[in-house]
């Protein structure tokens, strides 16, 4: 490695470094204002299972600090999505560093449309269905921490993979994408998008089809925004 490489490698560290670091005080930051309000948006996300119960003396705090930290996540979203496509925009070339300035709002939009569908359809349709299976014989004794585990890896599995179709219109404008070539590709894009739904949902059919039916949809918007793309390139 030559000392211009070795210099080159060393300035994309240190960027590397200073943006995670403001991403992480961005986040820290969001932490102590969401604790405040934890408490009433923990009782609205247990509405949909009415009262659930904890199991041992630290559960209530437990529960209070993993919705301050996924509110959290939710809160920073902003700065956070506006520090990566930053750290991007420093290996792009210069007529194409304008682009972040789109796709940094539309990557928060498309963030926060996964989560609020996860939260009006995808999390009760999912928590009807995995309670359905009780019987006077199997009674459901759901623990607030398994709750909330189930609904903050939703929340944040939909709202960071309905970012698809960004991600595929990206690729398209540094030229790494085509419309004929994820046109080529969608069965094997299928398969993926079915892996990627059963690890990151619960292990049941209804979540993962909840989640690998909308990204199949987007892996068709996806399509359309590189049509659009190599449209305005052309």
């Amino acid at each position: 490695m030559t000392s211009g490489h070795l210099q080159s490698f060393l300035t994309h560290l240190d960027e590397l470094r200073s943006r995670t670091l403001k991403s992480l005080g961005a986040f820290i930051l969001a932490c102590f204002i969401c604790f405040y309000f934890a408490g009433d948006v923990l009782a609205w996300l247990i509405r949909p299972a009415g009262h659930l119960v904890f199991t041992s003396p630290g559960g209530g705090f437990a529960a209070v600090m993993t919705v301050t930290m996924v509110m959290a996540c939710i809160v920073a979203s902003p700065v956070i999505a506006y520090q990566l496509w930053a750290f991007v925009a420093v290996a792009l070339k210069p007529n194409e560093r304008r682009f972040v300035y789109v796709f940094g709002p539309l990557s928060l939009f498309f963030f926060l449309l996964g989560v609020a569908f996860a939260y009006w359809v995808a999390i009760p349709m999912a928590y009807k269905f995995l309670m359905g299976f009780s019987s006077d014989a199997l009674l459901p004794l759901v623990t607030v921490d398994n709750y909330l585990g189930f609904v903050g890896n939703m929340l944040l599995a939909f709202g960071a993979t309905f970012e698809m179709p960004l991600v595929l219109a990206f690729l398209a404008k540094i030229g790494i994408a085509t419309p004929e070539f994820l046109r080529q590709k969608r069965r094997h894009a299928i398969i993926i998008i079915l892996i990627v739904a059963a690890i990151l949902t619960p292990p049941d059919v209804a979540s993962q089809l909840l989640l690998a039916v909308p990204l199949m949809v987007l892996y068709e918007v996806g399509i359309i925004f590189t049509k659009v793309f190599q449209k305005k390139d052309a």
